[in-house]
């Protein structure tokens, strides 16, 4: 049984994602002889970095900016603040996260009970957060909501306050089961 089942740790798949006014529909359809319109642009509208725990806990940190080490530390010290037990966070190998600053803080970190844990290079599929911004992207946004940088956000941020309510996804043991 794992450690998380257990009630022993929590565990957070932490990534980051980006949302612009570039639409990532997929498909769409119009009647015949109609043609739609969807704005594109390039501007930015919010970056994410989320933690995202199996059973549907979810905690979003939005910034403009880049993301960065100093705003992967700042949220990672708030994290700590907020623990009750000993806590994992899941990361990817991007740069921010395997940076000095960061790796520097890591026993800080651990005197706190707050662990970072870095999956192997290459390998999304084993990020369950990452689960998260393709269904916010492909499935969730609507190409409405592409129609001003203030619809978009309103859009993800509305998605962000109602996951694991009419937003959800169901994690199993080892594999995704979808509603």
């Amino acid at each position: 049984m794992l450690l998380e089942e257990q009630g022993l740790i929590d565990l957070f798949f932490t990534d980051e994602c980006g949302f612009n006014l570039t639409p990532s529909i997929p498909y769409g359809w119009q009647p015949i002889g109609e043609q739609l319109k969807i704005r594109s642009s390039k501007t930015r509208v919010t970056n994410l970095f989320g933690l995202l725990s199996r059973n549907g806990k979810l905690k979003v940190y939005s910034t403009i900016e880049n993301i960065n080490s100093d705003l992967i530390i700042e949220c990672i010290d708030e994290v700590a603040l907020q623990i009750s037990r000993p806590t994992v966070l899941v990361f990817d190998n991007a740069p921010w996260h395997k940076s000095e600053k960061v790796l520097s803080k890591q026993e800080e970190w651990a005197e706190k009970s707050v662990y970072l844990f870095f999956l192997p290079t290459y390998s999304p599929h084993l990020n369950l957060i990452e689960t998260l911004w393709r269904k916010i992207k492909y499935e969730w946004l609507k190409a409405e909501d592409y129609t001003s940088a203030k619809t978009l956000r309103d859009a993800v941020f509305n998605i962000i306050r109602k996951y694991d309510d009419e937003f959800c996804i169901n994690f199993s043991k080892n594999f995704l089961c979808d509603d």
